[in-house]
């Protein structure tokens, strides 16, 4: 029987569905045609894999050969396939035992030299594999990412000939491991870099221990993206499963997974030119944008006031959900996009509003209108807001060894996070209403502060629950069981533009 089945994967979003390569050789004129909605790379693939079966002198079949991609509804891209194509062909030509091949799973794309090239997406389709029970087939390149998933037998090759004498029995390929950084926050940058700034410190520790949202403003050169650059090595180390959802994004995205990177949460920090498309993702083949890169990680913006106005809107729906659906025409994908958000800005045009050296002379309508290109509803979703002021001499001068460092602050956060999975197993930046009221209490002296901040401030019911969950994580800092009113009294002095 001239007819072989190879299992492979595709790359849909961060989803790997199975794909099965079905060669049929038949008699007829030699021809060879792949069905099962290939797009051009894929169709590509029958010149490359000819190049690379001649190329190690092997037989190319002078049949008619017919290549089926199933499912058939199901669009495949990229070079992926070149590897099962050809395994395919070979094993419906006898070149190969064709016994072996329901028990693994092929990647990899083909030079023609019969030399094996990386692919992305290998670790969604690693975590698919692994359900199954069967042995994964990658490129020498992809072994590193591939073997970052627990209990899978992942085998890396560099050359089409090594799969060959594998599938053979005569020279076996070698099970791979994976080599993870033992430290990922070690190379990250110390808060204790900063001088002064002893709010916008405090509320960067508030900010990591409930996972909340940040928006500082301040004059240039006040350490705005100093202090956002620290935000990840102070958070929390990611369990296995946050960090393989977020390798698992970063493998299939343009730039390609770095197991160096394992375990670090990411910081990404998009120009304020980029569209709607480059931060929330998008394209006929729908790619993940900065906030889905940013998952688990940190996501900063500088010069909030600067992005469009438009590409700002787009934020409003992943802060409340935590994921990005891209649909277009033809596809739909949906990508997770759980990330903090940290913003800058100036407090005015010029931006020296408020600064010692009495430079700024913007008008009050110029300010109205500066910040005016921040909306109401993206604002109302930002937990804490602060003023990062300008610094005296006397602060600049100081020895940074009088500062803590990074080390000492996380070591604060991971404590209050702790509290906080034990209480209710998730941050309190993702509490619902119904589990502030269970978990977030307040007596009658915080209820009346807090009705009469909502009511002299003119806060949202949005921003009413914000407070508590920020509240709820000043107390978790301070090992307190309770809410009490210096807790609310700290969470109600973040909300800056509140304030007016």
């Amino acid at each position: 029987m001239s007819l072989a089945i190879v299992h492979s994967r595709a790359a849909v979003g961060i989803d790997a569905p199975p794909v099965t390569v079905e060669i049929h050789l038949a008699n007829g004129l030699p021809a060879l045609s792949i069905v099962g909605l290939p797009e051009a790379a894929v169709k590509e693939s029958k010149d490359r894999v000819r190049g690379a079966l001649l190329t190690s002198r092997f037989e190319f079949p002078a049949r008619r050969i017919t290549i089926n991609l199933a499912p058939a509804d199901l669009p495949k891209e990229g070079g992926r396939f070149d590897l099962p194509i050809a395994v395919g062909l070979l094993a419906a030509s006898g070149q190969v035992p064709r016994d072996a091949l329901p028990r693994y799973e092929f990647l990899g794309e083909l030079a023609l030299s019969g030399e094996l090239r990386p692919v992305r997406g290998v670790l969604p389709a690693a975590l698919k594999a692994r359900a199954l029970g069967r042995t994964l087939i990658v490129p020498s390149a992809n072994a590193d990412e591939a073997a970052l998933v627990r209990d899978i037998n992942v085998l890396p090759a560099s050359h089409l000939l090594e799969v060959c004498a594998h599938l053979h029995g005569h020279t076996l390929l070698a099970p791979h491991s994976a080599r993870v950084p033992d430290n990922p926050a070690a190379d990250l940058p110390d808060l204790a870099d900063v001088r002064g700034q002893h709010q916008a410190r405090r509320a960067l520790e508030v900010a990591a221990a409930g996972a909340h949202s940040l928006l500082m403003l301040g004059p240039p050169g006040t350490g705005k993206t100093m202090l956002a650059s620290r935000l990840p090595g102070i958070l929390p180390p990611l369990s296995e499963e946050e960090a393989l959802e977020a390798a698992a994004i970063a493998s299939i995205s343009d730039q390609g997974f770095s197991v160096e990177r394992w375990g670090q949460r990411t910081f990404r920090s998009p120009h304020h030119t980029a569209s709607g498309v480059a931060l929330v993702g998008g394209g006929s083949q729908p790619r993940p944008g900065e906030i889905s890169l940013a998952h688990h990680g940190v996501l900063f913006l500088d010069e909030l006031p600067e992005f469009d106005r438009k590409v700002l809107e787009v934020l409003r729906e992943p802060l409340e959900s935590g994921r990005i659906t891209i649909s277009r025409a033809a596809r739909q994908a949906e990508f997770p996009a759980r990330f903090q958000l940290v913003a800058a800005m100036n407090p005015c045009p010029c931006g020296y509003l408020g600064h010692t050296s009495g430079r700024c002379h913007c008008t009050r309508e110029q300010i109205q209108r500066y910040r005016a290109r921040i909306s109401g509803p993206l604002l109302d979703r930002i937990d804490l807001q602060i003023e990062v002021p300008s610094l005296p001499q006397e602060a600049l001068r100081a020895a940074t060894d009088q500062a803590e460092s990074s080390t000492v602050v996380r070591e604060r956060v991971m404590a209050a996070r702790e509290r906080q999975l034990e209480r209710q197993g998730k941050p309190n930046n993702t509490l619902s209403n119904r589990d502030c009221g269970k978990l977030c209490q307040l007596g009658d002296r915080e209820l009346d502060l807090l009705d009469r901040a909502v009511d002299k401030l003119g806060l949202s019911a949005r921003a009413y629950f914000r407070i508590i969950r920020v509240a709820r994580t000043v107390a978790d800092l301070a090992d307190s069981k309770t809410v009490e009113l210096p807790h609310l009294t700290e969470a109600l002095a973040y909300r800056r533009l509140d304030r007016g």
